[in-house]
């Protein structure tokens, strides 16, 4: 957990993008019923796409719903407009590459976006459900990059999901367990997953998608919920798909902490802002409540193994194969974090790494040394580059997929994005990129004396976002080129192959072998993406013990 904290200080540098206002609305699509009213979203042009934003898919979290499982909706007779973003939860701006066009920010968040082809079809359509990125305390929906007209282009019917988050999402207390039903808490995060997805089950045919088709997928705590909601058995019998970019809920990226560690850092909490009662912790307004939850010195909270969400860690769940067996298509980026991620303020020199790695692995410094050399600057930032991404969140991703082959049975398609972004465009002045995906945007007196950009090769943390979701013209950042387009279009077609049939190959793609035992391979995804053997798994399999010890 350290090292997740450590690396979402490093992503939070500062939070700037330019805004960027709601989606002009066209034409009224067509009514839709659900179990609960009827919605109206609005059809666009020339895209021919129906798109139904802000539907409700649980009553609001708030007064006496605060730190409750989500709870049913409560049903409409009016026709509900769906053609704005629903409020986005709860948060503090922490990451700079966020950039939100939802309805401003509400305790009351529970909602789902949905992007389906206009055009009737007499098959049931596959579905995609996706959750953002954010360390489950900041994300939302409504982002550009996770917008769904390109998937719905390929035919999918695509779906974002806002759910609670930090404090709001995370909080257990004895108090609050022994009100549960089902003796437990914390976990409000997947749990609202779970009922957003629950609802798209029983909700998605009216929209014409097909319920037995769902594949969920996700990037960074996205991705770690994709494999938690694997690992449930409130959710795994719902899904026929994952998807999951950078990250799994494995040691050492956002484990979950036992029920009685959850239970003392929530007492401690609310100790910490004196509320000696869930009444008391209940009655704080919403924004006081993230404002105190935000300071300094509070408990940490996390997601915990409650018995019910989560009855054991993930890790032991897909160890026992006892996990959704369902084909997964997973990866990672290339330079996760850079090499100052792990050097920080030091020179990049070979001494300097030495010293660092005899700090981190005192007992296996030479057997580091060996496996991540460093013996001229370029293979030090070069090997510090992997070390730091792979401590970071490369490994737990590895780790999963290991796990699902091993006792699955299912394909699991492994895959390395590589391509670096181009140059921010020139109305960005000096601002430069962050240390793993973010915009850091200096003042005026700082750009007098500019400092000169440090080189970053290959992908950082978040980079494949766009280009996965065929989302790079709403990101006006960066500088995209016709090369760009088409790394974007290689990774849009294998993603959307994969879950219209769980296979990514297909057309003129370069073919992609499932991941094997024995004989492990990834997608190499850059502008000539080629599949590739496996050149680090001796990494790997060191840090699979040193996590262990």
């Amino acid at each position: 957990m350290k090292l997740y904290c450590l690396s979402l200080i490093l992503f939070s540098q500062l939070n700037w993008l330019p805004g960027n206002a709601q989606l002009k609305t066209g034409s009224a699509a067509p009514i839709v019923n659900t179990e609960s009213g009827r919605v109206q979203g609005t059809t666009s042009n020339p895209a021919g796409l129906s798109v139904y934003k802000g539907i409700p898919y649980a009553q609001p979290p708030v007064g006496p719903f605060r730190w409750k499982a989500p709870q049913p909706l409560q049903a409409w007779d009016t026709v509900l407009k769906a053609n704005r973003f629903g409020p986005r939860a709860m948060q503090a701006n922490v990451f700079g590459d966020m950039n939100f066009r939802s309805n401003g920010m509400s305790e009351d968040c529970l909602y789902l976006n949905i992007w389906a082809p206009a055009q009737p079809s007499k098959l049931k359509r596959p579905v995609l459900v996706y959750y953002y990125g954010g360390g489950m305390v900041a994300g939302d929906g409504s982002e550009g990059r996770y917008d769904g007209e390109s998937m719905a282009r390929k035919g999918i019917i695509s779906v974002t999901v806002n759910y609670r988050l930090g404090v709001f999402g995370l909080l257990a207390h004895p108090e609050l367990s022994k009100e549960a039903p089902y003796h437990a808490s914390g976990n409000y995060t997947l749990l609202d997953q779970q009922a957003a997805l629950a609802w798209v089950k029983k909700n998605i045919a009216a929209f014409g998608g097909d319920p037995d088709r769902i594949t969920i997928a996700g990037e960074s705590a996205g991705s770690i919920s994709v494999s938690a909601l694997m690992a449930s058995p409130l959710s795994k019998d719902l899904i026929n798909g994952a998807i999951g970019e950078s990250g799994a809920m494995i040691f050492p990226t956002m484990p979950p902490a036992s029920k009685e560690d959850a239970e003392k850092n929530g007492v401690a909490f609310a100790t910490a802002i004196g509320a000696s009662s869930l009444e008391a912790l209940r009655a704080i307004p919403a924004e006081e409540l993230l404002r105190r939850a935000s300071g300094p010195g509070m408990p940490p909270l996390s997601t915990n193994v409650d018995g019910y969400v989560l009855p054991k860690k993930p890790a032991e769940i897909f160890a026992a194969g006892e996990q959704a067996h369902v084909p997964l298509l997973v990866g990672w980026n290339s330079a996760e974090l850079p090499y100052r991620a792990l050097l920080w303020k030091d020179d990049p020199t070979p001494e300097n790494y030495a010293r660092k790695i005899k700090e981190l692995y005192p007992q296996d410094a030479e057997e580091v040394l060996r496996l991540y050399p460093g013996h001229t600057k370029e293979e030090v930032i070069a090997s510090a580059t992997d070390l730091a991404s792979d401590r970071f969140i490369v490994y737990s991703t590895w780790k999963w997929a290991a796990l699902q082959l091993s006792t699955s049975q299912q394909p699991v398609y492994r895959y390395i994005f590589s391509r670096s972004r181009p140059p921010m465009v020139p109305k960005m002045g000096n601002a430069q990129p962050g240390l793993a995906g973010g915009v850091i945007k200096t003042s005026a007196s700082q750009s007098a004396k500019p400092k000169p950009a440090e080189t970053f090769k290959g992908a950082p943390h978040a980079a494949e976002i766009e280009y996965a979701l065929g989302n790079l013209r709403l990101n006006e950042v960066y500088a995209w080129t016709k090369d760009d387009y088409v790394v974007s279009n290689t990774m849009l077609n294998y993603f959307a192959n994969f879950i219209k049939t769980g296979n990514p190959n297909g057309g003129s793609l370069p073919k992609w072998e499932a991941d094997a035992v024995g004989r492990s391979r990834y997608m190499n995804i850059d502008l000539r993406s080629s599949l590739q053997q496996e050149k680090h798994g001796e990494r790997y399999q060191f840090l699979d013990k040193a996590f262990k010890q």
